[in-house]
């Protein structure tokens, strides 16, 4: 570092505060304090040997007290929202949201807060944000929440009806509607998360022609790359791919004959593989579809489907589907005998269900959101009318059930940002679960 000497002097609007280079070094290279210590910054003391920050004292006090301790204690005279945007100005942040809840453990998530008034019985889908926030759509608007919750302005699509959303990074989000007749406006755009302003299109060209299109599931990869499902009213059928930087389309899997990529539900990047999981399901089509897709030899190299399997008198079917790269098998669900498992290293692949993993007794109600299902640091998550499962062990055995007493059954959820987020059906409410902090010693 370009200092020398270990302790420093802030003035932070007017008032003194003496600690040391190491204590500031703990808010990491990404801070203020990181760049300020950094060899390349011009760092310069006044002639008193103090540096000044035209901030808050009192929310310094508080977050210098973080860098210390790494606990976090807000005095009551100080506003939360306050304290969180003089952190976004040091770039501390991240302390704040590390210091208030413990990291992810579906075993120990406690619900928080619930949020009132957004989806208003027909949500869509609610997707958690990577820093915590959250957006929830439903009809033709999107609602953004930032990490503490507070609403930004929401999107509107201009009566386009929404059909998955999600996050770039916390700045910008991605959103696919359905393409009105004749008026070729839909398809997927970047948005601002803070503004709602829309930054740029996806285009699909083809025959070096630009089309309308209805963009559904979405899909994102490591390597900066968007995955829609996408319906034309030519040829346009399959799933498209976007580079997220530039916006420009990089690619095109052209639907096979018998198979749904333009229908489909879900979309799921592997990076083990290099393969894009795809599945599409009842009621959007008569049967189950979900294969893994090679781009690189524009070719299918795993399916599998429920076409001629037999279906019981109730009508269960898969209705949610996740690839889990680690146990070579993908994991579905249905709405009676819990969660069935498919090896992907088998081409003549079959649903075993799981006994253990068993998501409920009795009969369903007779307005059920269909399961959903989530994978999130080694622990599995399925959704079952008003509650979520927890499953753990490579057995997959149920370790806990995050319930609500109110809301009704739950049609999404979400995590990320080390929160879950789970969208209820009846009483226009998401709720938010967080694991507690452990304890100070």
């Amino acid at each position: 570092m370009g200092i020398q000497k270990d302790r420093i002097r802030l003035n932070v609007g007017g008032k003194i505060f003496e600690t040391t280079v190491t204590t500031l070094a703990n808010a990491g290279r990404n801070s203020l304090f990181g760049a300020m210590f950094d060899d390349n910054w011009n760092f310069q003391f006044n002639n008193s040997d103090e540096y000044f920050i035209d901030r808050n004292p009192d929310c310094f006090a508080v977050l210098l007290d973080l860098l210390r301790t790494g606990e976090l204690c807000i005095p009551a005279n100080i506003p939360e929202k306050l304290l969180c945007r003089e952190a976004l100005f040091y770039g501390l942040l991240d302390h704040i949201r590390s210091a208030k809840w413990g990291q992810f453990d579906g075993n120990r998530l406690r619900h928080s807060k619930s949020v009132m008034g957004r989806a208003p019985g027909d949500g869509t889908a609610i997707r958690a944000g990577p820093d915590g926030g959250c957006c929830v759509a439903h009809g033709s608007m999107v609602h953004v929440y930032d990490w503490m919750l507070e609403e930004h302005p929401p999107i509107h699509l201009d009566y386009q009806r929404v059909n998955d959303v999600g996050w770039i990074d916390p700045g910008n989000i991605v959103i696919s509607a359905c393409e009105r007749l004749g008026r070729g406006d839909g398809g997927m755009g970047l948005f601002s998360s803070s503004t709602g302003e829309l930054r740029s299109k996806f285009q699909v060209t083809h025959d070096n022609q630009v089309k309308s299109y209805t963009a559904g599931a979405l899909g994102f990869s490591s390597d900066y790359r968007i995955f829609a499902s996408c319906k034309g009213r030519s040829n346009e059928y399959g799933i498209g791919v976007w580079d997220q930087i530039t916006g420009k389309q990089i690619d095109f899997f052209y639907e096979p004959s018998g198979w749904s990529l333009g229908d489909a539900d879900k979309l799921q990047w592997l990076q083990g593989t290099n393969c894009l999981m795809v599945a599409t399901w009842f009621p959007r089509k008569d049967n189950c579809y979900i294969s893994l897709l090679d781009f690189r030899e524009k070719r299918m190299v795993w399916s599998w489907s429920d076409m001629g399997a037999p279906v019981t008198a109730d009508g269960r079917r898969v209705r949610d589907a996740i690839a889990m790269e680690e146990n070579s098998s993908i994991c579905v669900v249905n709405e009676y005998e819990g969660l069935g498992f498919m090896d992907l290293r088998s081409r003549a692949a079959s649903v075993r269900w799981s006994s253990r993993s068993r998501l409920m007794e009795g009969k369903m109600p007779d307005e059920a959101c269909y399961p959903k299902l989530a994978l999130h640091e080694g622990q599995l998550f399925s959704s079952m009318n008003d509650s979520i499962s927890v499953f753990c062990g490579p057995d997959w055995v149920l370790t806990s059930r995050l319930r609500r007493s109110y809301g009704g059954s739950i049609c999404d959820f979400s995590i990320g940002g080390d929160r879950l987020f789970a969208l209820h059906s009846e009483e226009n409410v998401f709720d938010i679960w967080e694991t507690p902090s452990p304890p100070i010693i």
